[in-house]
């Protein structure tokens, strides 16, 4: 029997699977680990925690016997390393926002119009180039001794086989490659005075680049965004869109050219197959915020708190959610962002919190689904993967919000999922990625929109899309003292209306 593992490096566990030839699961197994948070605003992991959380998974799935093994996982880390590929700190992750003044730098030192026609994206503070000129300005002692410098997923790798490598897909997020051609970006790495030898050789992700356990071959693999898409079969332009309910929330969807938005409100990357590429709108909150109210309330059981979210109705009697518990990507680029209950009342309980926290999601989705309509063509259903997609009431709620039919396949392994299809195509059982989704995805169930809640919904939009500039601006003048007054860190305000009245929306 073929035997194909995918491996997900993910912020809170490494999740691994195997598929059969016919793309059936046949096996899963998962080990986890905790985040390291020494400062507001700071969130960083041990590469090592990632690496005997891999060597479990593996184990148990018998990746020894694979005919192939697709590495996946969380997208930006830095993970700096000295000569003897040993770590010189923790790695800071993708939702960290340490970085937001070296953000302002990269854009002045280049420009923004330039580093967007270049890399397709504006800084963020979770991107890796940023988090490196952090470093060298605030551990320039450590900085001096980098030697390599890898993403999380291709840490796991090097100690698996030895080999320095990355994908197009991840290396899209660190604002390092050159779009168009898939590159390193000579021009932004010289520009900002950094060692091109540092930077992993480049891949596309199907593209057999090492071999594990003696032999088994070990594809290039890809981010997690992009390779959960290709899991659930997300991979045509103007096809179904990807959204995902995981620790973050996105909004994604493939293109057949390089998309530069001329705001920087969107991602654009290159996808897990060669050419193809995507934009994405991205959340820094998603189910990571119903987490946050579970051990904020007592850490009842999620199926009690959903349960008690249930109880309440659309719109919650007025509790709206901003989901920012970590600082905003897009479209509001703002990491000094924050959350808040916003008309909470007496007879709120910890269901109205719950379904508050669910529905405020589903908005920020909304929006990022509205930005990416903008830049290119999306077909009429959704397909859904994450932790959160397991809640049928918040792919009731998600559906209502977002107006469309969400499309679920019959698990949630989504970007695993997705490596094992890649691990396939590079063990030479699928000519490409496109003849793996057509052979292995399928889809389990649809949902529906609820007509009572996407009316309530569409009333509910507006508040919602003035909630940010309103808690942007209390914080400006009852923030810290030393940011009283100041205007909050971002450095470009599109200044136009993200919600708009879709045909059919009532």
């Amino acid at each position: 029997m073929t035997r194909l593992v995918g491996l997900d490096v993910g912020t809170s566990s490494v999740k691994g699977v195997v598929i059969d030839g016919g793309g059936a699961v046949v096996d899963a197994a998962e080990a986890g680990y905790a985040l390291s948070l020494p400062r507001p605003g700071w969130v960083e992991q041990d590469p090592e925690d990632w690496w005997r959380a891999a060597e479990a998974v593996l184990d148990r799935l018998g990746a020894s016997r694979a005919d192939a093994i697709g590495l996946t996982g969380q997208m930006h880390g830095l993970v700096a390393l000295d000569a003897a590929g040993r770590p010189l700190r923790p790695a800071i992750l993708w939702n960290d926002g340490r970085a937001g003044d070296q953000c302002a730098a990269v854009e002045e030192r280049i420009g923004l119009q330039r580093l967007v026609e270049v890399t397709g994206n504006r800084p963020q503070p979770g991107f890796t180039a940023p988090k490196l000129l952090w470093m060298r300005e605030h551990e320039p002692e450590l900085y001096r001794r980098i030697a390599q410098v890898l993403l999380p997923k291709d840490y796991v790798r090097l100690r698996l086989c030895g080999e320095r490598a990355t994908d197009v897909a991840d290396a899209s997020g660190t604002l390092l490659l050159d779009l168009a051609s898939r590159r390193w970006s000579a021009e932004v790495v010289d520009a900002l005075e950094l060692d091109a030898g540092w930077l992993a050789p480049v891949h596309e992700a199907p593209e057999v680049v090492a071999t594990a356990f003696g032999g088994v071959p070990v594809v290039a693999g890809a981010g997690d965004q992009a390779a959960g898409a290709l899991g659930v079969g997300v991979l045509a332009e103007a096809g179904p869109a990807s959204v995902v309910l995981g620790t973050s929330g996105v909004v994604l969807m493939p293109c057949q050219r390089p998309v530069h938005d001329p705001d920087a409100l969107l991602h654009a990357f290159c996808h897990a197959a060669p050419g193809v590429w995507h934009v994405m709108g991205v959340m820094l909150s998603a189910a990571g915020a119903l987490g946050w109210v579970r051990r904020a309330t007592g850490a009842a059981p999620f199926a009690t708190l959903l349960a008690e979210a249930a109880s309440w109705p659309p719109g919650v009697d007025g509790l709206l959610f901003a989901p920012s518990l970590s600082g905003e990507r897009l479209p509001h680029a703002d990491p000094d962002a924050r959350g808040a209950f916003v008309g909470a009342a007496l007879g709120h309980d910890r269901g109205a919190l719950a379904r508050a926290v669910l529905e405020g999601v589903a908005f920020g989705l909304r929006e990022a689904l509205e930005l990416v309509e903008r830049a290119v063509p999306v077909g009429a259903l959704c397909r859904v993967s994450g932790g959160g997609a397991r809640s049928d009431l918040w792919l009731e709620i998600l559906a209502s919000a977002l107006g469309r039919e969400l499309e679920v396949r019959s698990d949630t392994a989504g970007a695993a999922y997705g490596a094992a299809l890649l691990a396939g195509v590079g063990a030479g059982v699928w000519a490409g990625p496109a003849e793996a989704v057509d052979a292995c995805v399928r889809v389990a169930r649809t949902v529906e929109p609820r007509a009572d809640w996407a009316a309530a919904y569409q009333e509910t939009l507006p508040r919602f899309g003035a909630l940010t500039a309103t808690l942007r601006e209390a914080r400006a003048t009852t923030g810290p003292a030393d940011r009283r007054g100041a205007r909050p860190r971002t450095w470009r305000t599109a200044g136009r209306d993200v919600f708009r009245p879709r045909p059919g929306d009532g």
